[in-house]
């Protein structure tokens, strides 16, 4: 594998490494910079040495990995808002009271069934400056007024802290916004907003009044609704407004990566200016002023598409394609990707942590190395099946390359990925060329009435042939369970395969076999782990009571007959079992008495009705039932209360204070997450 031989490839996979050290350990920014000082000092003496004597030019390369890695740490502090002093978590008591914010908005968001949502920047907090990205959340019931990206707003309200997942095998949306810089969300009414007849008019407000003239134009012109949330999303990237349903088939389809702008999208933003700027002369100067349009074009592509990490990596490495033709040497694909990688995680470290890209990446990559093997197994001569390979051979590449890691976070995999692509990826090219035209006529307040047609039949049939696969569910495996060992070592059989196949070498096929074997050993140790876990868990949930005893791979839910009917589209229920290799073996109502592993468990819940005469371990409160608990605790004295989210706040409150009197731990799950016995 020559990618390995490239120094920028091992210094590219230090520096993340670096990235990675700083993220998980999360030491202070002075430890850091004060330790950056060694390498430092350690790279100038090795360069200088190796300047007089070659033969220091290992160590050298050792400085040189060392400073990487330092470099990766300094980068993944530096860009951590919580670690700036003028952050809002630094204000003093900024979750326990109300204060007066100045805010920018910056970007919309999907709107909840309630709120309206915004990204936004604090500009002061009671007067004091202060900065950082939050959450806003508006009613949109009473709101009276649109509000444009960079309007400043005045708000009296208190910040809520992003609160951890409380269900076991969760999303984390805590650590998913920590990722973006976003600490805290802000609700307010519309009634208390302020707003400043002042406007912020930067890059991000220009954008975003380029999308809008562009939306509207498109709407006054009679644009069915559906097929323009579709075309928005296709050509701009914006998904604020698609339908949840039509995404879903794109994902069962297996083409959910052409709702995201990437670099299928960015290829064809490129191919298009290209043939615009084809009557400028090939003069040295006519070659730079097109590179300067070129590179100003995709910037400007990437800033309309919200500049999400899958369209920086786009945008990024297709703009050194362009700076390569430009100086009219052969551009190293994998060199471009390198220095893409690095460019990017040196400004915005956090992309390393987005699932979309590190799919992104890992897709390309995969595309650029394995599609050209696979495409030598048959080379058609007729120019028309040669482009439905072509088309084939790049699906499974990267079908290939991201299925470890698509299953790892989505736990499904769509069986008819190849037949969406063969039929997507024309459409799309029509899709492109028509859209681009068409958005870019309506920047300018007209919309040719033909292109723009076609461009919405384009779409709708799009969505008729997308629809038409997805509905094929027999076709869609869902809830695969993976892990961290499984994943690695499934990269680790995928990779070395291929380098077996590409040389044939004893060697290679001895590491191969390596990895086959390390694969099988992941599954075995996995295996046996998941055997021998014996847990009961009391998941939080607001409205029904869910118990959950899993021994091994076999499960059985406890809940009311409701939920029991209904336990296939339990979506809490199914991520637990998934994430734990099991299967749900039994369903039982919920039952007053229980035991589990020595421990005697009663539940009480608005019913009331419950043996008077137990001594349980563990008492479990559901439905807020009416009672005197200071006596109930005195009668059956249980070692532990638990309280889910069923039960009213106001009540576990008083439960919580009663039980600290009589010194009897207690663990309400609307505040702590799921109880487990295990």
């Amino acid at each position: 594998m020559k990618v390995l031989q490239f120094p920028l490839t091992r210094i590219t996979i230090v520096f993340i490494t670096g990235i990675l050290f700083s993220y998980f350990l999360k030491l202070t920014p002075f430890i850091l910079f004060v330790f950056l000082a060694i390498p430092v000092t350690i790279f100038i003496a090795a360069y200088f040495s190796n300047k007089r004597n070659t033969k220091f030019q290992f160590h050298f390369g050792i400085a040189t990995y060392l400073l990487a890695f330092s470099i990766g740490n300094i980068t993944q502090t530096v860009h951590t808002d919580s670690y700036q002093q003028n952050n809002y978590t630094h204000c003093r008591n900024i979750f326990d009271q109300n204060y007066t914010f100045t805010l920018t908005l910056r970007e919309k968001l999907k709107n909840s069934a309630f709120n309206e949502r915004y990204i936004a920047i604090i500009n002061s907090i009671d007067q004091e400056k202060f900065t950082g990205r939050i959450i806003l959340n508006i009613r949109k019931d009473s709101l009276k007024h649109s509000l444009a990206i960079g309007n400043q707003l005045k708000i009296n309200a208190s910040l809520y802290k992003n609160t951890p997942q409380k269900n076991p095998n969760q999303f984390d949306y805590q650590k998913y916004l920590e990722n973006k810089q976003i600490y805290a969300q802000l609700y307010a009414e519309p009634s208390e907003i302020q707003l400043s007849s002042e406007i912020v008019k930067d890059i991000w407000y220009y954008t975003a009044q380029l999308r809008s003239r562009i939306i509207k134009n498109l709407e006054k012109n009679k644009f069915h609704n559906k097929e323009l949330n579709v075309a928005v999303a296709l050509i701009m990237g914006q998904q604020q407004e698609i339908d949840p349903e039509i995404i879903q088939d794109y994902q069962y389809a297996g083409a959910v990566h052409i709702l995201s702008v990437s670099g299928l999208h960015i290829g064809f933003i490129l191919l298009f200016i290209t043939l615009l700027l084809k009557p400028f002369p090939n003069t040295r100067k006519g070659a730079f002023i097109k590179l300067l349009i070129t590179l100003a074009a995709l910037l400007l592509f990437g800033i309309l598409a919200g500049l999400a990490p899958s369209v920086v990596r786009s945008v990024t490495m297709f703009s050194f394609v362009a700076i390569g033709q430009y100086l009219r040497r052969s551009v190293n694909i994998y060199h471009t990707l390198l220095v893409s990688i690095l460019l990017i995680l040196l400004f915005q470290p956090s992309f390393l942590f987005d699932v979309g890209f590190q799919l992104s990446y890992v897709a390309l990559f995969f595309i650029v190395w394995l599609q050209p093997l696979m495409a030598k197994l048959w080379q058609p001569k007729n120019k028309i099946l040669n482009y439905f390979w072509d088309i084939l051979t790049v699906s499974f590449a990267a079908q290939i390359g991201t299925l470890p890691l698509s299953i790892y976070y989505f736990h499904q995999f769509p069986g008819l990925f190849f037949v969406t692509n063969v039929i997507v990826i024309p459409f799309l090219s029509i899709i492109m060329g028509v859209g681009c035209l068409v958005m870019v006529f309506a920047s300018f307040n007209w919309v040719p009435f033909y292109l723009a047609k076609i461009l919405e039949i384009s779409i709708f049939y799009l969505d008729k042939i997308i629809g038409s696969i997805a509905s094929l569910e027999q076709f869609i495996i869902k809830d695969i369970p993976l892990n961290a060992p499984l994943l690695i070592s499934s990269y680790l059989v995928i990779i070395t395969t291929i380098i077996s196949f590409e040389e044939k070498r004893f060697k290679n096929l001895v590491w191969a076999l390596s990895a086959t074997i390390m694969l099988q050993l992941s599954a075995l140790v996995t295996k046996w782990e998941v055997q021998n876990q014996d847990e009961l868990i009391v998941l939080n949930t607001s409205k029904n009571t869910q118990l959950v005893e899993r021994n091994g791979t076999a499960a059985t839910l406890f809940a009311n007959d409701s939920l029991l009917k209904n336990s296939k589209k339990n979506m809490l229920l199914s991520s637990y079992l998934t994430a734990n290799f099991s299967t749900l073996k039994e369903k039982h109502r919920l039952n007053n008495l229980m035991y589990f592993k020595g421990n005697k468990i009663l539940l009480i819940d608005s019913s009331m009705a419950y043996p008077k005469s137990i001594r349980p371990d563990i008492l479990i409160i559901t439905q807020s039932p009416k009672m005197n608990f200071d006596r109930l605790l005195q009668t059956i004295k249980p070692k532990i209360v638990v309280a889910d989210a069923s039960n009213y706040k106001s009540i576990q409150k008083r439960w919580k204070m009663t039980c600290d009197q009589q010194k009897i731990p207690f663990h309400a799950t609307s505040e702590k997450g799921f109880y487990k016995i295990n």
